[in-house]
């Protein structure tokens, strides 16, 4: 009789597995959030602080903003926008490894998916009672014209809303789009005001406390991103094959930079 019981047992296991022990918000140093729950990181890969040129400006001020909330103090929701490949998403995680090693422990990066959205309350729920601060993080986010829920349902979250983000969690969006909706002509067609379009495209970026605008390189700054990043890999160059790599890319980045430098990389046979 016990070997049947034990034999039912194992195949009610198999058909419903354990539930998964609840996530220990205090362990390490980031997390994705996705339409599968959440999992650990157990090292945040990003550039050092200053490899990262020709964004000085904006760099001063998020590695502020994100050292303020590491700290316990006041600290404004982020909204990086901007040309793409300009180091928005590499700026937003060198800040969060430099607060980690300036306060370790004290703040913790959570990436939650674009399709995640939705599920942000559940997030927020998780976050909410744990002793730390968090930089929940959505990248290269956009909503196209008939996602207008999804995204008013965000900026309730940020500010006004009921079930707001707790006080221990910001969020940090990057976008290629300033008012991070689609935008296009047609809303100027409201024959009695036109205006309200474009107000409500605009207050989804205007609940974000800073507002920083990433723009394309000029060509002495891409050569001091590649400069930058080749003399730390010990890596010769040549200004012109740096300068005819971003024609042929099509456009002056970091990302070009890295990607030019990628490429000495494996000219010279080294890996990176």
């Amino acid at each position: 009789m016990s070997d049947a019981l034990e034999r039912i047992a194992a195949a009610l296991e198999r058909i419903a597995p354990p539930i998964p022990p609840a996530t220990d918000w205090s362990a390490h140093p980031a997390y994705v959030w996705d339409h599968a729950g959440v999992r650990a990181v157990a090292a945040i890969d990003s550039p050092a602080l200053d490899l990262l040129r020709g964004i000085d400006a904006q760099k001063a001020v998020v590695v502020a903003n994100v050292a303020r909330l590491a700290s316990g103090a006041a600290a404004h929701d982020m909204l990086l926008w901007g040309a793409r490949g300009t180091g928005k998403s590499a700026l937003l995680r060198a800040a969060v490894v430099a607060a980690q090693t300036e306060r370790p422990g004290a703040l913790a990066l959570v990436q939650a998916a674009p399709d995640a959205v939705a599920s942000l309350p559940a997030l927020f729920a998780a976050l909410r009672g744990a002793e730390r601060r968090f930089l929940v993080f959505l990248d290269d986010l956009g909503f196209e014209s008939g996602e207008g829920e999804a995204a008013r349902s965000l900026r309730s979250w940020l500010e006004g809303g009921v079930e707001a983000r707790p006080g221990n969690v910001r969020l940090a969006v990057t976008s290629n789009r300033r008012a991070i909706l689609e935008r296009s002509l047609s809303e100027q067609d409201d024959p009695i005001n036109p205006r309200d379009a474009v107000d409500d495209k605009l207050a989804l970026a205007d609940r974000f406390g800073l507002s920083l605008g990433f723009h394309a390189c000029s060509q002495d700054d891409y050569l001091a991103i590649v400069g930058g990043y080749a003399d730390a890999q010990g890596l010769p160059w040549e200004p012109a094959d740096a300068l005819e790599w971003a024609r042929r890319r099509g456009s002056r980045s970091g990302r070009v930079a890295w990607q030019y430098v990628t490429e000495l990389a494996g000219r010279a046979g080294r890996p990176l």
